[in-house]
């Protein structure tokens, strides 16, 4: 349980990171990061520091696929664990 919580917390600061290197890449003009990556690193445990990112970052936010996408997997990957808790340690 304690690397998970390591885990979701080094995950959720790579995601935030990476949306702040994609905004500085996208106002130079460089090569950027791909949405596939972004959503990548949502869909394995980063998406609440991808949200973060978005807004403080104000990256993606005019993007369909960013606006709906992150929020949905936020309430995907919170369904998970809420069922994961109540199945497997019926609290």
């Amino acid at each position: 349980m304690k690397y998970l919580l390591l885990y979701l917390i080094a995950i959720n600061i790579v995601g935030f990171a990476i949306m702040g290197i994609d905004k500085r890449k996208a106002k130079r003009h460089s090569s950027r990061v791909s949405e596939k990556t972004l959503f990548t690193i949502a869909l394995v445990g980063g998406s609440i520091g991808v949200k973060f990112g978005m807004e403080l970052f104000r990256h993606k936010t005019k993007h369909k696929k960013f606006i709906f996408g992150i929020p949905a997997i936020i309430i995907l990957q919170l369904a998970a664990a809420f069922f994961i808790v109540y199945k497997f340690f019926e609290l």
